[in-house]
């Protein structure tokens, strides 16, 4: 009999600890949208599968800053003098899921997936790669067209960046090489294991439950209610406080932001004369806004590139908020009554509470704003069809200056034209500053450039840089990372071999 019940509780005992290496996360989303890490461009896709793939080179844990680089699934790697070409030497005794060796052949055929339109979502940003090469089994060559801005995170693990096995397109789970393998996806769940086999070392967790929950209460309530250990937050500052405030829970606010912007429309008038769009530079208060958003979440920024991307910078114009000197340029340029304007605006409620704040402080410099609240697919649809003199928007890119500087600020990437983009402000201020630089080879000169097209860009009056608003999850405090969560690429947090539940 005692036996029996010893071996009970040992077989409880088990059980317990079975379910307490079993990490449970909710995420935003209604269900998993793609296992294929090179389609991946949903948010609920992009940190699962993050943590079952490895690049060639990654961010280190807790880290999206492109200047800190580090080799991965390759052991070393060299970039040729000028800038075309990088050479990677892989890391012996990796193995993948399905229990294959990394070899050269799968980075190659990795790569080259990625550059396929028909199968990857990421092709475009593989446009200048030439060539990839075998060059012996554990050596590979990239060969591009022309220098590449910021080249080494195309292969970094994220985005088209994952390696997977050659065998990938031969139906089933696309193998990889991360510390988590996905076993499953059905209706609003999603289960991985640990990769014993993992070449940094066995995974301390050793399953992941991943639940999607479109609804931001529901996963605050199934977390509340010790359902969860991990969870997708909500990104406003009392959300955030309220949360600090739960027992046994840790907040953590981290970047990658989703960078705010006005965009002024040069295209028609009054906005075509300069002295009106630096009058809305100076009517437009970004700190009050950020402190209206919560500064725990959002962080002021005075440059049109974001925080923490490569060749951002603060040596920029500033435009202090003097509503007087808004009135005195608007009296100048021939408008002594003001002016009228009108924004296309979203409903939805990171973007409408925003612009009243914004349009509350141009009525203050004699500026009226119209705006046309929509619902969201509608928002953008009018945007891209110019219909919106001022345009709030907010996006978040690869972390180096000339992603955001191309897409938002030089002219080919204006509604109407073959490139068209999200330059909304029709701007052409810096487009030989962007263009030097993206085929500049020497860094110095190249961070030099970069920060020159964000003066010239401001000095034009083409934009109003507001703030960044950062990522939020929500953990157990018993879940510990293994590392320092300041910012993580992939949207949420990255968890490796080291992670752990105390």
């Amino acid at each position: 009999m005692r036996r029996g019940i010893a071996t009970a509780a040992l077989g409880m005992a088990l059980a317990a600890g079975a379910q307490a290496q079993t990490l449970r996360v909710g995420q935003a989303g209604d269900t998993m949208g793609t296992a294929d890490p090179h389609r991946a461009v949903a948010t609920q896709d992009k940190s699962l599968l993050s943590w079952a793939y490895d690049g060639l080179v990654r961010f280190p844990p807790g880290s999206a800053d492109p200047a800190r680089l580090e080799p991965d699934l390759a052991e070393s790697f060299e970039r040729s003098a000028d800038g075309r070409s990088f050479t990677f030497r892989l890391r012996p005794g990796v193995r993948f899921h399905d229990g294959n060796s990394l070899e050269a052949e799968d980075v190659v055929f990795s790569l080259r997936r990625s550059a396929d339109p028909r199968r990857s979502a990421f092709a475009g940003d593989y446009a200048a790669v030439t060539g990839v090469e075998l060059i012996d089994a554990m050596t590979v060559r990239v060969t591009l067209r022309d220098p590449v801005a910021g080249a080494l995170g195309l292969f970094a693990n994220y985005h088209g960046g994952m390696i997977v096995s050659r065998r990938a397109d031969a139906g089933g789970q696309q193998p990889g090489t991360g510390p988590f393998r996905l076993v499953s996806a059905t209706g609003g769940t999603a289960r991985m294991v640990a990769f014993d086999e993992h070449w940094r070392g066995r995974p301390a967790i050793r399953a992941i439950d991943q639940r999607f929950i479109t609804s931001d209460a529901t996963r605050e309530l199934a977390f509340t209610a010790g359902e969860l250990d991990l969870i997708m937050g909500r990104r406003e500052q009392r959300w955030v406080e309220r949360m600090r405030a739960q027992p046994n829970t840790a907040v953590d606010v981290f970047s990658p932001g989703e960078f705010r912007t006005l965009l002024i429309s040069r295209r028609n008038a009054p906005l075509d004369d300069p002295r009106v769009r630096r009058a809305i530079q100076h009517a437009v208060d970004p700190q009050a806004i950020a402190r209206f958003v919560g500064l725990d979440v959002a962080t002021p920024w005075p440059s049109p590139v974001p925080p923490g991307y490569l060749g951002t910078t603060e040596d920029v114009p500033r435009f202090a908020p003097d509503p007087n000197r808004s009135r005195a340029l608007l009296a100048e340029a021939g408008h002594p009554n003001g002016i009228t304007i009108r924004a296309v605006v979203s409903s939805i409620s990171a973007q409408l509470p925003i612009m009243e704040v914004i349009q509350a402080q141009l009525r203050r410099a004699n500026i009226r704003l119209e705006m046309d609240v929509v619902e969201h697919a509608t928002y953008h649809a009018r945007i891209r069809q110019d219909l919106s003199q001022l345009t709030f928007y907010g996006a978040a890119r690869y972390p180096v200056a000339d992603s955001y500087l191309t897409q938002f600020y030089h002219s080919d990437s204006a509604p109407g034209r073959p490139n068209a983009s999200l330059n909304f402000a029709h701007c052409g201020a810096a487009d030989a500053e962007i263009d030097a630089a993206r085929a500049e080879p020497n860094e110095a000169r190249q961070m030099a450039l970069w920060a020159e097209a964000q003066r010239r860009i401001l000095e034009a009056g083409c934009s109003v840089p507001l703030f960044d608003l950062r990522q939020v999850w929500v953990r157990r405090s018993n879940l510990n990372y293994g590392y320092r969560l300041e910012g993580a690429l992939n949207l949420g947090p990255a968890i490796t071999h080291a992670t752990r539940l105390e």
